[in-house]
């Protein structure tokens, strides 16, 4: 693999490797979250602070440092993303009790957003040389869904059926973090360096596309907060579902749960890039659409097939939806601002995630859990038809 200071494996081969190993270091934590919880005899409360501090690290980096590969390059924010999250997740390793873990998942998720705006910048910027910007969007959306859903599934199994699993669960994604960071530091390709950021370029800002692009940007980015929040209630649901139907449990089951969907979008944004960007938008805000039907009515059928049906029509949805999205932002961005536009559509994407479920949340704990998923597939149905048609029919799309 490597003769001398030069790595046979393509620049771009490796930029997509490194922006899996920081994706799925993310996700790692997700199916052990009860083992904290029972280990730590943690509060709901307490959990909930850990999963803030890493959405508060990633909402920081995606407003304070999203716009720094177009300054710095985005080589050095990769490897500098790399590095902190590999001091996080060794925080995370070590923590001794909810502080420490707190402190290590909120520079988790901060170097998660450095590592996502940069990775997608250079995937961008590689992908010009050969002509194929579609082929960037295509692996930034595939990375981004696969590296979130290897994270649960290693996490998951490792905390399953390994010793002291709090521990031992990080050490694989450490290793392949600093094999990264070997790897990127060996790579010698023009990055796109302007130069050194000064002050301005760390201020909270969000960048948005021009007057003429900005429906249009705006409609990209609504893919995304569709996306990702219908994400986040599957995501939620589906272990309960599971838990029902296997005679067993623990961090696999869990992990596992998570991770299908995500593979299953994966898989299928393999095949929607060869689609034109508006019917692979339009077709998948539809089928997420459907999917969200076909939940709501197994409140009532109670069938573990119509379940089944909603999760592949789910993943399906999701990965066109979010696939035709990044496609779109590419092609809206420029040179001087592309990682501050993936920074807010990324922003806009963690919003969805978070917001409807968390007032989907408060509803419950007022009206009851049917009620709530109700007003949530109701309300999302509706979004997801009013985007899909936006999308389509828009002049800029086409």
């Amino acid at each position: 693999m490597v003769r001398g200071m030069k790595i046979r494996v393509s620049p771009f081969g490796w930029v997509c490797f490194s922006m899996c190993v920081g994706v799925m270091g993310t996700a790692l934590i997700s199916p052990l979250y009860a083992l904290y919880k029972q280990n730590w005899r943690l509060s709901n409360s307490d959990v909930t602070l850990v999963y803030t501090a890493y959405m508060g690290g990633a909402f920081l980096g995606l407003m304070c440092l999203g716009r720094l590969p177009d300054k710095m390059g985005f080589l050095s924010v990769m490897k500098k993303g790399l590095m902190l999250r590999g001091i996080g997740t060794l925080a995370s390793m070590l923590a001794g009790d909810v502080l420490m873990l707190d402190g290590g998942r909120f520079m988790v998720g901060i170097a998660s957003s450095m590592l996502t705006t940069s990775a997608s910048v250079g995937l961008v910027q590689l992908s010009v040389k050969n002509g194929n910007l579609q082929r960037a969007a295509t692996m930034t959306s595939l990375l981004i869904a696969f590296g979130f859903g290897l994270g649960p599934l290693v996490g998951g199994i490792m905390g399953q059926w390994l010793p002291s699993p709090l521990r031992t669960t990080y050490i694989p994604t450490l290793l392949l973090g600093l094999f990264a960071i070997i790897a990127l530091g060996r790579l010698d390709i023009e990055d796109g360096r302007k130069g050194r950021p000064d002050f301005r370029d760390f201020l909270p800002k969000l960048v948005w596309a021009e007057r003429p692009r900005s429906l249009v940007f705006f409609l990209s980015s609504l893919c995304a907060f569709i996306a990702f929040g219908i994400f986040g209630l599957y995501a939620s649901m589906v272990p309960v579902f599971l838990r029902d139907m296997l005679p067993w449990h623990g961090p696999f089951v869990s992990g596992t749960s998570i991770a299908m969907i995500l593979f299953l979008s994966a898989g299928v944004q393999l095949f929607a890039g060869r689609l034109p960007t508006r019917w692979s938008g339009f077709a998948g805000l539809l089928l997420l659409a459907s999917g969200l039907a076909l939940l709501l009515s197994d409140l009532w059928l109670h069938s573990v097939p119509v379940f089944i049906l909603s999760v592949l029509v789910t993943a399906t949805g999701h990965g066109m939806s979010t696939l035709a999205g990044i496609t779109m932002v590419n092609r809206l961005a420029d040179t001087h601002n592309r990682s501050g536009m993936i920074s807010t559509y990324l922003m806009i994407g963690y919003i969805g995630s978070m917001l409807p479920l968390l007032l989907m949340g408060w509803m419950a704990d007022r009206w009851g859990m049917d009620c709530a998923l109700t007003v949530f597939c109701s309300f999302m149905m509706s979004l997801c038809v009013t985007v899909a048609v936006s999308f389509f029919r828009h002049p800029g799309v086409r």
